[in-house]
This record gives structure tokens, sequence and C-alpha cells, in this order.
């Protein structure tokens, strides 16, 4: 049970005119900020985060006027209201997020966040999401809490003792989870090709959704695998407790998995809950690319929403409409690029809308962002097979694309590069 007039005092520190760094994913602070939505007084408020979980309540009618969200990476419950002008969006590279707060860019007064309990020496952790989280606690001058019992504690750099924190008040409720959904036939067979791509004594960098997923289950024949993500989700759970994941052969922090949060089931927060095998990090250190490089056999999975014929990749939009955000596809794709042995992948079913539309395309829909460059990209895969563009000309490139598009859309696709660029042998195809 949660005390409202507790947590009315403990946002009663909060002034008009503020940014404020809110917790995201499964430590979004909710109570919090219905608290901070409960106060007719406060007005100008801007709302950095990335993704969260769970209500928005500072989009109810009463509050949009007053309170602003500003997504750094954005999810479900913003992605109507960004496209409906009622928030808005920050494209950024997840790595290059706590230096927005460094540096004064956006200048932090206030952080909510969900904690775990202070332990016996008086320290709190930032539980499942680290990421931004940290430098925000570092900066802002207002440090609010919501400490809740069941938000595991974790290792690395996830601490900050109580006597840091402005305000604090106590829960008791569960985080919020992500349950894997059932595999479909195309996934299987993306997953599939990319297990099959992967070396004994690679580190893995895969993120949450239903493709990574595929792939993990597809490893309980690779040996001495190592974890080094931004984040990870229940499927890495069951690679370490078969043997796969022992990271012992990681030159960089051998034998611990480093992220910077988890996102998935109670038994994930169970599994990283003072689990010293388990390190987490900010993510400008996770994300870092002079780090990165210095992980042999960096394996690097990360999916798109479409993919042009020169091999430019849009993952955060669909057209126009703000999707998801850079994240840091680009961060893990350039340093498994330049990892010694590293696999650099970009993983996308063939076709969208129930197989109307071909993902693979000769451009990009209008407004279309570019996550990974066309001089970025290395293996692609869809359920057709998988392709490596690294080196390549636009007709090579071309030629490979289309051997993975789906069947029925390959001819149109051809035809459409025709006239778009330039004649394409059709033998060659």
């Amino acid at each position: 049970m949660i005390d409202p007039l507790e947590v009315d005092r403990a946002v009663g520190s909060l002034r008009s005119g503020m940014n404020i760094f809110v917790h995201g994913a499964a430590a979004t602070p909710t109570p919090l900020l219905e608290a901070m939505c409960r106060r007719n007084d406060l007005s100008d408020i801007r709302l950095y985060h990335l993704h969260t979980e769970g209500p928005a309540p500072f989009l109810a009618d009463h509050c949009r006027d007053r309170f602003t969200s500003i997504s750094l990476f954005t999810g479900e419950p913003l992605r109507r209201a960004v496209q409906e002008g009622l928030a808005d969006f920050i494209p950024v590279f997840l790595s290059d997020i706590p230096d927005l707060f460094r540096n004064g860019h956006i200048r932090l007064d206030a952080a909510l966040v969900q904690m775990s309990p202070p332990d016996r020496h008086g320290f709190c952790s930032l539980g499942t999401s680290v990421d931004a989280a940290r430098a925000a606690v570092e900066l802002a001058p207002l440090r609010i809490a919501e400490v809740n019992r069941q938000m595991p504690r974790t290792h690395g750099q996830s601490v900050f003792h109580k006597s840091w924190l402005s305000s604090m008040v106590e829960t008791d409720r569960p985080l919020y989870e992500h349950h894997c959904s059932a595999e479909s036939d195309v996934e299987s067979r993306i997953g599939e090709q990319i297990a099959a791509l992967i070396e004994d004594g690679s580190t893995l960098q895969c993120g949450i959704g239903a493709i990574p997923d595929a792939v993990l289950r597809r490893l309980q024949n690779k040996n001495d695998l190592g974890v080094h993500t931004e984040m990870f989700s229940d499927g890495i759970v069951d690679l370490v407790n078969s043997g796969n994941v022992n990271n012992l052969r990681k030159r960089i922090f051998t034998g611990q998995i480093v992220t910077s949060f988890v996102s998935g089931s109670r038994r994930l927060f169970d599994f990283v809950d003072d689990n010293p095998r388990v390190i987490f990090l900010p993510c400008d250190v996770t994300n870092n690319t002079n780090l990165l490089r210095k992980i042999d056999r960096l394996v690097a999975v990360n999916s798109a929403l479409q993919i042009d014929l020169t091999g430019q990749v849009c993952a955060d939009s669909l057209g126009h409409r703000i999707y998801s955000g850079i994240g840091g596809q680009m961060d893990f794709i350039r340093g498994a690029a330049i990892s010694k042995g590293g696999l650099p992948v970009i993983a996308l079913p063939s076709t969208a809308g129930n197989g109307r539309f071909s993902r693979i395309t000769a451009e990009l829909s209008p407004g279309a962002g570019v996550v990974t460059t066309r001089g970025h990209v290395h293996w692609v895969v869809t359920e057709y097979g998988a392709v490596n563009l690294h080196g390549l000309s636009l007709r090579q490139r071309s030629e490979r694309l289309i051997s993975i598009a789906h069947p029925d859309f390959r001819s149109e696709l051809l035809r459409q590069w025709k006239s778009v660029f330039y004649s394409v042998p059709e033998a060659r195809i």
C-alpha cells in the first residue's frame, strides 16, 4: 500500500520552471510522477527521460499545458503523444546522453528515480537502470527517490548513499515487466541465420525483442560466450544457467556480464539482484566505442524498420513518425565493426503489414531517419538470408539486398532500382 500523503511530501520541493530527469524502463517511478501531477501549482515543467513504462500521468488533459515530456528514446507510452505534438523528442546517441547533462546543454534541476532500499551501510542502488540515471543523480541538485522493496540491488556503478537523497518515499510494488512473445516462423529463421554466424568465444550485444530472443535461443551449442551490452532480457539468463555464457574469454570485465539496464520478467530481476557476475555501468561507458573495440569477437545484433538498397538503415521512425530512437545501435554497430573478429548485424523481417510492404526498399520513406549509415552497415539478415555489404559498391549492395528480400517484391525492387539509379543487368540479380 502506497501512502499518497507520503508521496506528496516527497515531491513537495519541486518548483515551476524546472528541468526534471525521470528514471525509465522498469524503474519508472510512477508514484512520484502521479504525485507531481497532482500538484496544481506546478507549471512550465520539462521532463527528460528515456523510454518509460506504465502510465504517463503528465499526458492527462489537465497536465498537458503544465508538463512537457521530452524523450531521449521513446517507447509505446509516448509514441502517439510525440506524433501529435503533445510531447517532444531529441535524436541522440545513447552514449552521448550523460554528457548532455554534464556540459549543461540540458541543465537538470531535479531527478525522480526508483531505487532499492538502503543496505546496512546506507547505500541504495539504481536497480534495473543505471544508463543515464547515474549522471542525472550526480548532477541534479534535487534528488527524489521512490525506494521500492521489490527493486533489485545491483552491482557496478549503481549505488548512492541515502544521504545524497533530498527526499524519499518507501513503496512495495511490482516492477514493470516485459514478457517474451511467441516466436513466429520469420523470427525463427532470422534467429537461425544469425546464430550460424556467431563463433565460440564471442561477446554478445543483444537487445530486447523477438529477433534477439530468437538468436539467444539458438546459442545452446556455443561455448564461452560473453555479454557486453546496453541492455539484456530473460534470454541471457537461460544461457548463463546452461553454461554457454561464462564471460571467461573476455579481455575486458572478464567473468562479468556488463550492461546499462535490464528489461524483462521478475525472473530476470531476481537474477540480477545482488549478483556480482552482473555489473551495471552508465551508458556512456557500456557504449563507448573506444572500449568496445577492445572486446574481441563482439557481436552486435540490432533491429531495423526499413533499409534501402544502398544500405541506409532506418531504425527510429516510420516515415516522420518517431517510433523509438537512435539509442545504442550506432555505438555497437561501429564498436563491433572495429572489434577484432567482430560481427555487426542489422536484422529485420523482409516485410511489414502482414506481407503487404517490403522493408527492403529502393528509397527510404519520406521522413525516415537514417540511424546506421550506408558506410557503417555490414551484415544484414532477413528470413531469406544473410549478406555482408561492407566494402561493396552500390550495384553490389542492391544485388545482395534484393536476394534477401521477400520473393514477391524482388522484381519490383529491381525495376525501382533501375529507374531510380541506373541500369542493372537482369542476369546479375
